[in-house]
């Protein structure tokens, strides 16, 4: 039987938080926090890419039952959904609140208790959804969480477009990372949210967080409780580059990697200014990237319960 206990609880009771924090909140005097690179002193109210300031804002929080397989279980996956984001793909299933900033500025005692709440209802786990931005600020509301009992695993739902840097302040915080690959091709990065160094950092990014948590463990109920959970959106006319991108997570990561491979794409935002991803994924696609993950190694991955594609 696998029994895991959180991670961030054993470094809450060792007193670790308090230099994580200190190094996270002295990032967004000059933000650093991502690949943007923004420098502006978020702590003082500025914004920059994120249109985040001092405080995170989220949109919703609750039971979800669409995540993958592992997350879900009976009860559902707590996901917190973090407003704004950093990357800002131009295609974003939510793009109201990536790019439109729909949703409301809470306090980190807020963060806190929306956890405790998650907690309460019976999630599995407390999913932080685009997170990147607001790493200071969950880190300081998992401190407090930690010591009124937060005892669920913590999940970092994440684009990958994250420095490692950053990454190293979570280490013995998050226990289920979940990056999505997006592009494997720099330019289809550029065209799409203005990040053509997003492949790189997205293979850096993997592998940090590969170091931390290992491979997806999962309990006799088949729920997770540690490790890595890779997600890759197939996109029209095979923009992703799911055939790098297996490559690499079967060559670079591990073969053994848990990957959910999802053919949910349709247009979205501003989709239609690449002419590609102005129609959505076709069966046959779809169809094509699971045997390109096959054929690099990937075996390991998520069973959806229903897939919609567009014919």
């Amino acid at each position: 039987m696998l029994s895991v206990e959180p991670v961030y609880i054993k470094t809450y009771k060792d007193g670790l938080f308090k230099d994580k924090i200190q190094t996270a909140w002295g990032i967004l005097s000059d933000c650093s926090l991502c690949p943007r690179n923004c420098d502006v002193n978020r702590i003082s109210g500025h914004t920059g890419i994120c249109k985040t300031g001092q405080n995170a804002w989220i949109s919703s929080h609750n039971a979800h039952f669409g995540e993958e397989a592992p997350l879900v279980g009976s009860h559902g996956s707590g996901t917190i959904f973090f407003t704004h984001c950093n990357l800002l793909c131009n295609f974003c299933q939510n793009f109201d609140i990536s790019h439109e900033g729909y949703g409301q500025e809470v306090s980190v005692e807020k963060l806190a208790g929306i956890m405790m709440h998650l907690q309460q209802e019976g999630c599995h786990n407390i999913n932080f959804v685009t997170p990147s931005h607001v790493v200071p600020q969950i880190l300081s509301a998992v401190e407090l969480a930690a010591g009124e009992g937060l005892s669920l695993p913590l999940i970092y739902n994440t684009s990958a477009y994250d420095k490692v840097e950053t990454l190293k302040l979570l280490e013995g915080v998050i226990d289920i990372y979940m990056p999505d690959f997006k592009f494997w091709d720099p330019k289809v990065a550029k065209v799409t949210c203005n990040a053509e160094d997003y492949p790189g950092v997205a293979r850096r990014a993997l592998a940090e967080m590969h170091r931390q948590v290992g491979d997806l463990m999962v309990d006799e109920k088949g729920i997770a409780k540690r490790g890595i959970l890779v997600r890759h959106l197939v996109l029209p006319s095979g923009l992703a580059g799911t055939k790098g991108v297996m490559r690499f997570i079967a060559e670079k990561i591990s073969p053994n990697t848990y990957v959910n491979i999802m053919p949910q794409y349709r247009p979205c935002g501003r989709a239609a200014e690449v002419k590609e991803l102005s129609v959505g994924l076709s069966q046959d696609e779809y169809g094509y990237a699971l045997t390109l993950a096959a054929e690099e190694g990937i075996t390991r991955l998520d069973q959806r319960r229903s897939v919609y594609i567009v014919k």
